[in-house]
């Protein structure tokens, strides 16, 4: 048993991510909330991508980032690339990390996600779980996507949606479906 049935929502989550921002116009990667410092649009697609590939990669070593534009341990080189040429190129390199969360929730066991492995940056340690990581990564996007909606609104564009209410059949598990 893998703990995919407990996670059965961030697919759904995932895809609306990569088709709203696949669906914005060029100019609309850009934008940063009003009065602040935040990141444009689209480097805060990249940088929720790159955090589901420093964590699951660099610090609990499963495979997969070298599939993805973020494969190195710094982000500095993705961002020196600059905006992406398009929406679609930024939805698709963001959408080359969830086969790496989609196979860590595959191959994961529930009693699995106690396992703890210490994370070493900036000169200390500390101490993370599978179970953990796993819901920085979901609370991590879940913010970020606000942060983009709340730019994408004040410039007039329709939100990034994670909770629409009538799709989420289409990724539930099979047995949540029948039921």
């Amino acid at each position: 048993m893998s703990v995919r049935a407990f996670y059965a929502d961030w697919a759904g989550y995932n895809r609306r991510v990569v088709e709203g921002v696949r669906a914005l116009p060029l100019d609309a990667l850009e934008l940063r909330v009003p009065d602040s410092d935040h990141w444009p649009v689209w480097r805060i697609v990249g940088h929720m991508g790159r955090a589901r590939i420093w964590w699951l990669c660099a610090v609990f070593g499963e495979a997969g980032a070298d599939a993805t534009p973020f494969n190195s341990l710094n982000n500095e080189e993705w961002v020196a690339r600059g905006r992406p040429a398009s929406s679609a190129a930024l939805a698709d390199d963001y959408g080359t990390s969830w086969s790496v969360v989609a196979g860590c929730l595959d191959r994961w066991a529930p009693q699995s996600l106690g396992e703890a492995l210490p994370e070493v940056a900036d000169g200390h340690s500390e101490l993370h779980t599978r179970q953990s990581i796993l819901l920085r990564l979901i609370t991590h996007e879940a913010y970020h996507v606000g942060e983009i909606n709340l730019a994408l609104g004040v410039a007039g564009y329709d939100p990034i949606d994670l909770w629409p209410g009538t799709d989420w059949a289409a990724d539930a598990p099979a047995s949540l479906r029948e039921g």
